[in-house]
């Protein structure tokens, strides 16, 4: 018999100025999903960067396939400058991050970013190559064969281990990502949040620094709030 298999879909660094945007797909068999809840698998923010790390390992060894793809700034930017909003540039990536699976996957559960919840997967049903069906909405495009399905859902990373499980995987990867920028540059920079004031004054004091200006997200409203500051601090 053919194991069934799903997919969970999260992010981490969505709200950052500073680093990716780091989006990963878990896809593990359905007999397997107990496996998760058992090794402790919650929503990466309720958890510590050490117990994350661990999770980490534990999930790479019981899923069936992962998947990882960085969104850099310099693409986030060129997006926004062409009226392409984040939540579609992240369900373009989710969808080609898909279509690179080789399994037959049953279900895609997405953490959704869209205010209705199933507009993402929509937007998901409408990049990926594969044929698929978003539940709760009436997708647009048509395929014909066996389809699989997408849960777009918000909390999905509260609700499903296996959104769980990207989460983890997503954040520490991210984290990853952030620190070795901040050995390129040779600057601390914290998380690379705006709430992160390490973060706002590794920007405040290195707006020349050409490396870090590519990697940070130039339209974010944050930045104005740095630009202006700087402008009326002379």
């Amino acid at each position: 018999m053919v194991p069934i298999i799903v997919c969970g879909g999260d992010e981490a660094g969505r709200g950052a100025i500073l680093g990716p945007l780091v989006i990963s797909l878990v896809s593990i068999k359905k007999s397997s999903l107990s496996r998760l809840s058992e090794a402790g698998v919650r929503d990466s923010k309720l958890l510590s960067p050490k117990k994350r790390g661990t999770l980490y390992n534990t999930i790479k060894k019981i899923a069936a396939d992962v998947r990882v793809d960085c969104i850099f700034p310099s693409e986030i930017n060129d997006a926004m400058k062409n009226g392409i909003s984040l939540n579609e540039l992240e369900a373009v990536h989710f969808a080609r991050l898909f279509d690179t699976i080789d399994q037959d996957i049953s279900a895609v559960y997405l953490d959704s970013p869209d205010v209705i919840a199933e507009k993402f997967g929509i937007r998901f049903n409408m990049s990926s190559s594969k044929p698929t069906k978003v539940v709760g909405a009436k997708a647009i495009k048509v395929t014909e064969g066996k389809k699989t399905r997408i849960i777009a859902e918000h909390k999905a990373d509260s609700r499903y281990p296996v959104v769980s499980a990207a989460s983890i995987i997503a954040k520490v990867t991210r984290d990853h990502e952030v620190k070795k920028l901040e050995r390129t540059l040779g600057i601390t920079i914290g998380s690379g949040y705006p709430s992160d004031d390490t973060t706002i004054d590794a920007i405040k004091e290195n707006m020349e620094n050409a490396l870090l200006f590519e990697n940070t997200r130039k339209y974010w409203r944050t930045m104005d709030r740095i630009k202006q500051t700087r402008l009326t601090s002379f």
